[in-house]
Parts: C-alpha cells; structure tokens; sequence
C-alpha cells in the first residue's frame, strides 16, 4: 500500500486520562497496538500524529524521544511522529475526528 497512515497518539494508540505531563503516555490500547503492529510488519509506513509534535526547542525534542522510547517499547519500533499531514497520508485514525465525505460535506457513518 503506498502512503502512510496516521495514528493518534492519546486516546487512540494509548489509553489517556488527561495531560500529566510531556513525558508521561498511558499504557497501550490493544486493539489499536494490535492492528499498528500488523501494519508495521506488512511493510506499511505508520507515524504517529499527535499535537504533542508541535512543539519547539527542547520540549519538542523531549516529546519526540518520549513517543519514540514508548513505540520501540510497545511497537519494537520507533515510528516517526509528526503534527502535520500531506498527500501521502491514506488514513488517519483518532479517537476526535469525524468522517466527512470527500467534496459533500457530508458525515459518514
């Protein structure tokens, strides 16, 4: 599959019940860990996609290495992180977004 797919971090790929901190990321959601994995190991580029990414100067660099010790944990890898989507994205999984149809405006499901 070309592209990449983009996963949210809290409350979609790890459990999260409110902002403790830069370097805290709750325990994994398994069905979400389970199906990124599956991804992973069929060869598609997965990033995570969090807000967490926007961040400048040392604390942008903190929370990249917070996400990436917490992927090669969880995951066996690190996977990129970002804030920001562009063509290549295929797909994005969060547990806030809401599903439009392309050109209509018109929820989905």
């Amino acid at each position: 599959m070309a592209g990449w797919i983009g996963v949210d971090l809290d409350g979609c790929l790890a459990h999260y019940d409110g902002w403790k901190g830069i370097d805290h990321i709750g325990e994994p959601v398994p069905a979400m860990l389970e199906r990124v994995k599956q991804w992973v190991a069929d060869g598609q580029e997965v990033r995570i996609m969090t807000a967490r990414a926007c961040r400048s100067g040392v604390e942008g660099v903190l929370a990249e290495q917070v996400i990436q010790d917490w992927c090669l944990k969880h995951i066996g890898k690190a996977l990129p992180v970002t804030h920001e989507k562009d063509f290549g994205m295929i797909e994005l999984w969060d547990d806030r977004c809401v599903h439009v149809e392309r050109n209509t405006g018109r929820i989905l499901g």
